[in-house]
């Protein structure tokens, strides 16, 4: 697994509760593109569209050397997984409090997949403690250096 990008924003804002694994439907150009790292998921979210999961709000600019006429680098793309797992996951982006977002784009062998995480909002005491226990760890990190 080689890890492409990370929302790392992500674990920050939200409660990670579980995590999925997801393919996504893309085009050669995009794919020449993120194997080149150039993919950006802050900002993003999967949202429910009949009975699909969609990735929206993630940039892929264009593949350099070529340019496609009408390509549009934020438009929404399709995710796919198993039934049983995409009707729990519309079963728990419908329940109160909860959203999907990505967590992470990797290669899985010649894929591209994404991560999806089942997530809960943080409020702004449990954030203020995550930046306490981050400054804590890098200190005590600090002083075993030394």
């Amino acid at each position: 697994m080689n890890v492409i990008s990370q929302n790392k924003q992500a674990t920050f804002l939200y409660h990670i509760i579980e995590k999925f694994d997801a393919g996504i439907v893309l085009i050669g150009q995009e794919v020449k593109s993120i194997k080149l790292g150039q993919i950006n998921l802050k900002g993003s979210y999967v949202v429910v569209k009949g009975n699909e999961l969609y990735l929206v709000g993630c940039h892929i600019p264009p593949y350099q050397p070529k340019n496609i006429e009408n390509y549009s680098p934020d438009r929404p793309r399709k995710l796919l997984l198993k039934r049983k797992e995409l009707n729990y996951l519309i079963g728990k982006s419908r329940q109160g409090g909860l959203t999907l977002i990505p967590l992470k784009v990797y290669t899985s062998k010649a894929l591209i997949k994404v991560e999806i995480g089942v997530a809960k909002g943080k409020k702004l005491v449990d954030k203020r403690e995550s930046i306490k226990k981050r400054e804590i760890d890098r200190n005590l990190k600090r002083s075993l250096k030394l």
